[in-house]
């Protein structure tokens, strides 16, 4: 996505605030004004089959794309906030071409450790609705993090992460209930906190 001005726009979102187990993960998407792709909306409004088709033709239309995360531990030590906003930062950083423009999702931007000079950057409430790029940023996290729960889930069975991909359904409830917390789940968030032993 360009501006009127030609300069290259960084779409950027996240998703995996609101579980209790695994990262959060972002993306940053600069789409080609020249090979626009149909249907790009908010991940949250989209089937997994149409998220999967859409992954796949964003990864292969975009002029770059970049996926970070950050993960349990990281969470746990700065909050998810914070941890979120690092996801981010790390997304865009690690585009391949730098944007002249960054909006992200949400009503925070992120640091960019004294580079964001390169570019301006912007916040955009329901971004994901309204700015393609950001939309098919919050398309990318999505996909990809949904895969990895699913791998997370084969590695530690009784939470239901295939399904719930980490948030706290009562089968999830259930397992920690059953198992106590998993490596993976983030321990300063309330469902996990209570089974701690107290220190």
């Amino acid at each position: 996505m360009t501006t009127e001005l030609g300069i290259l726009i960084a779409g950027v979102d996240e998703v995996g605030r609101g579980p209790l187990a695994g990262p959060v993960v972002a993306a940053a998407v600069i789409l080609d004004p020249l090979r626009p792709i149909e249907g790009l909306a908010d991940s949250k409004q989209l089937s997994p089959a149409v998220r999967e088709r859409l992954a796949r033709e964003i990864r292969r239309h975009a002029l770059c794309f970049a996926l970070a995360a950050a993960d349990h531990t990281e969470i746990d030590s700065l909050n998810i906030l914070q941890a979120s906003l690092l996801a981010m930062s790390r997304a865009v950083l690690a585009l391949r071409i730098v944007p002249g423009h960054v909006i992200v999702d949400g009503n925070r931007v992120p640091s960019f450790d004294g580079v964001a000079a390169r570019y301006s950057v912007e916040a955009r409430v329901r971004g994901d609705e309204s700015v393609p790029s950001v939309s098919a940023a919050s398309i990318l996290a999505k996909v990809c993090r949904d895969r990895l729960m699913r791998r997370l889930d084969r590695r530690y069975p009784g939470y239901d992460f295939a399904r719930n991909m980490g948030y706290p359904t009562p089968r999830h409830l259930q397992g920690l209930d059953a198992l106590g917390p998993s490596p993976i789940h983030r321990r300063t968030f309330g469902p996990v906190q209570r089974l701690l032993p107290l220190s």
